[in-house]
């Protein structure tokens, strides 16, 4: 899966944040429904113009991002 083919950044799309290629689903509201529980499906629920795909290529841009730079946690 190739996360750049569902994510795209657009400065004149949802103020250049991160969102689901063709919609205005943000890539931060998929992850924040992960983090709260929510399962694929319900997600899919609440955002009926995406993909099973999309919340995949959502949690692997996340990914790629935790890669990139050190976030310290307090002990």
């Amino acid at each position: 899966m190739e996360w750049r083919e569902y994510v795209t950044v657009d400065p004149n799309i949802c103020h250049g944040r991160a969102c689901i290629r063709g919609t205005r689903v943000l890539v931060s509201a998929i992850l924040d429904n992960i983090a709260a529980g929510e399962s694929a499906d319900s997600i899919l629920e609440s955002y009926p113009t995406i993909t099973p795909e999309a919340i995949q290529a959502a949690i692997g841009y996340a990914a790629d991002l935790a890669r990139e730079r050190v976030i310290a946690l307090p002990a």
